[in-house]
């Protein structure tokens, strides 16, 4: 499809910046969603000079009516929506179970999992009129691993991939595709936080059989391919992006 409607929420750093980016470098009309709207501006800036017509939304995931005001601003200043990635997402507070609590708990799954249902509702729902459509959840290795110290984190990653395939079986009929994108250690501000210190950081990169980092762009690269009509046949898969960590 020539030049897509894509919203983006956590647009605003790390992978979603890059995914933002990378669909602009290809023609889409782009609406970056967060919650900063300096960073917003900025980023639509830029995404302007690469012939974009981008947009910022100022939208917090967590809130149904933020979410469904985001995806009605999009449709009103575009007309339709043909992809959304749902990249917003926390690390949470990583640390043993015995130091999790209701608080953690909801701080985590608030946005990692309630912000992609939400998000997802509001999405196809639009989708569904148009009868078309391409959704894309940010998952992780961690959505279909275990990792000791980060159950939290963990657990709202593999709810955000059975939603995703859920989600895939239920529209299918009505011509829309939902798959995730299942990012390995990337080089991004929630790494960095998620590891806590660069001992922990080098580890985790020990792990993943190409011996390095991601960088965003190659994980943008992913969410591109899947969400484009070249996936046309792909549905309710988790596509890995992960230097081969998976395959450990």
């Amino acid at each position: 499809m020539d030049n897509p409607v894509v919203l983006i929420t956590g647009a605003l750093t790390g992978i979603g910046r890059a995914a933002a980016v990378a669909f602009a470098n290809r023609g889409a009309n782009v609406v970056v969603a967060g919650r900063r709207d300096e960073a917003g501006k900025a980023l639509v800036e830029e995404l302007r000079g690469l012939g974009s017509w981008a947009e910022f939304v100022n939208a917090d995931v967590r809130n149904e009516d933020e979410v469904r005001a985001m995806v009605d601003e999009t449709v009103t200043r575009f007309g339709r929506l043909d992809i959304a990635v749902n990249n917003a997402g926390t690390e949470g507070r990583p640390s043993p179970i015995t130091d999790q609590s209701a608080e953690t708990y909801n701080a985590t799954f608030d946005t990692n999992v309630l912000g992609v249902l939400l998000s997802m509702k509001h999405q196809v729902r639009v989708m569904k009129e148009q009868g078309s459509g391409s959704i894309v959840n940010i998952s992780s290795t961690y959505g279909h691993e275990g990792a000791a110290g980060a159950s939290v984190y963990v657990g709202s990653k593999h709810a955000v991939e059975g939603i995703t395939k859920s989600v895939a079986l239920e529209v299918a009929a009505s011509g829309i595709r939902v798959n995730g994108v299942a990012p390995g250690p990337t080089d991004t501000g929630m790494l960095t936080r998620f590891t806590g210190t660069p001992q922990n950081k080098a580890a985790l990169v020990s792990e993943v059989p190409l011996a390095r980092l991601g960088l965003s762009e190659e994980v943008a690269a992913a969410i591109v391919f899947i969400a484009s009509d070249e996936a046309s046949f792909i549905t309710g898969h988790i596509l890995n992006a992960d230097g081969g960590h998976s395959a450990n």
